[in-house]
């Protein structure tokens, strides 16, 4: 007799509370007793043969819920039957169907004999270890994998693009209104030196005056010095990108930041070089109305980014491009895929041509670095001179 034959022959007696345990086995009453821990005949959907102690366990507890029952099995440390087996296994056990796919029994195996129970009931010391990993999986019911939990179906990210590009044109504003601050401050202290207060001294400030270079000369002029840019939207720079292409090393076409925008046209956006290390950072203000500069404000004007058309020219205090270009550094953005007959005019002036993707956005920074690197080589070409 085996002992899933023993254990459905009992079911279907009633006869189930004649199973007991004693230590390390199961004995039917006064007629068989079989190890806890042997397999049955009975096969898994998942491959393994059930144990007589999980068949056992289950035949007595099958009533139960079955997450009732599988938190049952993990408290005793039994291995559990799974829930596409309960079903199947219970009509077998109780002899509704005669036979099913699940029983296998092995050629090699041993017979069952029919062992008559000792009258010596000491407890055999049960040395069967739990595999808990095992019992738990058993629990466990996959619903979803790695992959389909990447795939975020029926997300929509777009207010979170929103509420990220609102924070960073907020800390943009406050910086940019802090240096504004800052300038400011330090123009008055300094004013107010010359006036003899003395608190540029007090604050660290030189209070030296300086001369001021006006056109006849090649330095810079004294205060904050300036890059023009085109009015017009045709160009790849103006007033609305400047800023995150110079500091951030990064294009956004200018009628994408003109929706982004909140408020009033900015006549003048100070920006700084953030992409280096370097301890000492300057500040440059950028402007896109020449016809606003003052006859002063035109000895700051270090740099200009340049449209390609002759009438951006216009009334500039200077008699030709020659002259332009010897005391300001001319820049030309233009898509790399471009025609270059569109620039057929700059390529006669002395102006240099930084090229960008159209869609390769990482190289932004290259592009920028390049403006950095040649208007600060500009600069202190004019201040040594």
């Amino acid at each position: 007799m085996d002992p899933l034959t023993a254990l459905r022959d009992f079911t279907i007696r009633g006869e189930l509370e004649k199973i007991v345990r004693f230590g390390g086995e199961f004995r039917f009453g006064n007629e068989y007793s079989f190890p806890c821990s042997v397999e049955t005949a009975y096969r898994s959907t998942k491959g393994n043969r059930y144990t007589l102690e999980t068949l056992v366990h289950y035949i007595k507890n099958h009533h139960l819920r079955h997450p009732d029952y599988i938190q049952n099995t993990v408290s005793l440390g039994i291995p559990p039957v799974s829930l596409p087996d309960r079903k199947p296994l219970l009509e077998y056990l109780q002899g509704k169907i005669s036979s099913t796919d699940s029983i296998e029994y092995r050629p090699e195996e041993p017979a069952f004999a029919a062992n008559r129970v000792s009258t010596d009931l000491t407890v055999v010391p049960d040395e069967k270890k739990l595999d808990f990993m095992s019992m738990i999986k058993e629990a466990e019911k996959p619903l979803k994998d790695r992959e389909a939990l990447l795939e975020c179906k029926n997300r929509d990210f777009y207010s979170v693009l929103v509420a990220a590009t609102k924070r960073e044109e907020e800390r943009q504003r406050i910086e940019s209104q802090q240096r504004k601050d800052g300038l400011v401050a330090k123009s008055r202290l300094m004013g107010a030196d010359e006036r003899g207060l003395g608190f540029a001294d007090e604050m660290g400030y030189d209070a030296t005056p300086k001369p001021k270079m006006h056109l006849k000369g090649s330095k810079i002029g004294e205060g904050v010095p300036i890059i023009l840019v085109p009015s017009a939207f045709q160009t790849l720079i103006t007033i609305y990108n400047v800023k995150e292409f110079l500091e951030d090393g990064v294009y956004i076409p200018t009628d994408v930041k003109v929706k982004q925008m909140k408020g009033a046209r900015p006549d003048c956006v100070t920006v700084q070089k953030k992409l280096s290390r370097d301890r000492v950072v300057t500040a440059y203000e950028v402007r896109d109305k020449p016809s606003t500069l003052k006859a002063e404000d035109w000895d700051r004007v270090v740099a200009v980014f340049v449209l390609g058309k002759e009438w951006q020219f216009k009334d500039w205090p200077y008699k030709d491009h020659v002259e332009i270009f010897n005391k300001i550094i001319g820049f030309y953005m233009r898509f790399e895929d471009d025609s270059l007959e569109s620039a057929k005019n700059v390529k006669q002036w002395n102006v240099k041509i930084i090229s960008i993707s159209k869609n390769k956005r990482h190289q932004d920074r290259a592009a920028a670095l390049e403006v950095w690197d040649r208007l600060e080589e500009f600069v202190r070409s004019r201040t040594h001179s």
